[in-house]
């Protein structure tokens, strides 16, 4: 790895980790049911969102990048019926990020910049795109997190 890819590796690795901290620390003051309250007609819940992040991540990066053979069910991220515990849904966050961050410091100046192609993301063209792209989706989701978690603390 060069100096560049390195820098770009870690503050994407700062970035993910980050931000898996904040949904960790956003989600201690929530119950097991406001986890997956639905506070408003519109929007998802707050275990919803998590689903939606762990799939984006497993997908676009595991799946395209990781080759982890990850097959997305994106519409099940909001749908799902069969509820799991805050907790197990929670560490399947941390272990996607994980992956991310084992994916990110494999990255060469040559692999990022190596064309992506992947469903859904047909204006990102190579793998430091995709990295982007993917942290800029996470951070928007954290923001629908905090004005849930203000919510329920009314």
């Amino acid at each position: 790895m060069s100096d560049l890819s390195i820098t770009v590796a870690d503050g994407f690795v700062h970035c993910f980790e980050d931000f898996a901290r904040r949904v960790q620390s956003l989600a201690n003051d929530l119950s097991e049911e406001n986890f997956w309250a639905k506070p408003f007609p519109y929007g998802n819940s707050f275990g919803n969102l998590v689903l939606h992040i762990t799939g984006n991540l497993n997908y676009y990066i595991g799946t395209h990048i990781g080759n982890t053979g990850y097959v997305r069910e994106r519409e099940r991220e909001f749908t799902e019926s069969n509820l799991r515990g805050k907790e197990e849904v929670l560490r399947s966050l941390d272990a996607v990020v994980d992956l991310v961050v084992v994916t990110l410091r494999a990255e060469t100046d040559e692999s990022l910049t190596q064309t992506y192609e992947a469903e859904g993301v047909d204006d990102v063209k190579d793998r430091f795109g995709i990295y982007l792209r993917c942290a800029v989706h996470f951070h928007h989701h954290i923001g629908q997190m905090i004005y849930l978690v203000k919510e329920f603390s009314k």
